[in-house]
């Protein structure tokens, strides 16, 4: 089975997300191989629960400060990790972004200084991970954008937020074409 780098899908008390089992004292989680979906998958539907929370708060303002509430209690990056091949170019901040790519899915994990980043940033990973290279659409912005979250940022922060982006749409365009793991076979009970 593989092995998740961090329990980047945790933000917060609760459940991990679809694919990672409890954390274990470490506060590093084993990955499960997602079951495949014809329609939608599990993450996806997460990622839209995820939004559908945040566009039933009342203006941006009240959505920003759910998102950075998050990102408080998002777990931070292993010092491993946080290392120049993971760091954002172009940044003032320091902000890592770790994409990785198993079991037909793509996963992404973040962290930074500053919390308006760690919580932007934060989210896109979120909507994101656990998807297949062909659920991840042409802008991975857009669902900040429609709730407003982008505009409560200074200019530099935003750059920063589309260009990670572009890192995770390139990161699905890379493995789009790469087969997907044959489903397990069913144990007979």
């Amino acid at each position: 089975m593989p092995t998740a780098c961090c329990d980047w899908n945790r933000s917060g008390p609760g459940p991990a997300r679809p694919g990672l089992v409890a954390p274990r004292e470490s506060g590093y989680a084993v990955a499960t191989v997602i079951p495949e979906s014809p329609q939608e998958s599990t993450a996806a539907r997460e990622a839209a629960a995820l939004a559908d929370r945040l566009r039933g708060l009342p203006d941006p303002q009240a959505r920003l400060q759910l998102a950075f509430d998050l990102a408080r209690r998002r777990p931070a990056l292993p010092e491993a990790l946080r290392t120049g091949a993971h760091s954002v170019p172009g940044c003032l901040v320091r902000l890592w972004f770790v994409p990785e790519f198993r079991d037909g899915r793509c996963w992404f994990a973040t962290d930074s200084d500053a919390v308006s980043l760690k919580a932007l940033v934060g989210l896109m990973c979120d909507f994101h991970s656990g998807l297949r290279p062909e659920e991840i659409g042409s802008d991975p912005a857009a669902r900040l954008e429609s709730l407003g979250l982008l505009r409560q940022l200074a200019e530099s922060r935003r750059a920063t937020v589309l260009r990670v982006a572009a890192m995770i749409r390139a990161h699905a365009d890379l493995h789009r074409h790469e087969p997907s793991p044959a489903p397990a076979p069913e144990i007979p009970r």
